[in-house]
């Protein structure tokens, strides 16, 4: 589900009031987490985090004029869904995530190549996703996905 929003809080309003403070709750959690150099907006009808062009003014290659995106926090139909390119880009961090989720989370993981899907609001791992997002520096970050297209 795609949303008309303008901000990260207009996004949140527009989304089911029954998600709203668990969604509210992951998105300070990521805030909290991700580094300094990122910045937060809508992008690709989603809260999207990514890399301003201020710090990589070549942008996102597919549309220069769009920010480097990095991560991004959507309401879909029957998820909340939290997609990060560094478990996308790098296998480390994947198979990082993948073996420390069953130690925080009893549900089994339902994730994509770089889509982690919480079907059960009250399990996210707060924790977990908190160290995900320290898990790459926004340097880190523009170096692979340099190394990615530049192929």
């Amino acid at each position: 589900m795609q949303y008309e929003a303008s901000s990260a809080e207009d996004y949140i309003n527009q989304i089911p009031e029954e998600r709203q403070e668990v969604f509210k709750k992951l998105r300070n959690t990521i805030k909290e987490n991700l580094p300094k150099d990122l910045e937060e907006g809508i992008q690709f009808g989603m809260i999207g985090y990514y890399v301003p062009h201020s710090v990589y003014p070549d942008g996102y290659h597919c549309n220069p004029k769009i920010p480097l995106p990095f991560m991004s926090l959507a309401s879909q139909k029957n998820s909340i869904n939290l997609y990060h390119s560094g478990i996308y880009a790098k296998k480390e961090i994947q198979d990082w995530f993948v073996a420390e989720y069953p130690k925080h989370c009893k549900r089994k993981l339902d994730m994509g190549k770089s889509c982690i899907r919480f079907k059960k609001f009250e399990e996210i791992p707060f924790d977990l996703i908190a160290e995900l997002c320290r898990k790459i520096t926004t340097q880190e970050w523009i170096d692979i996905y340099e190394a990615q297209i530049k192929k």
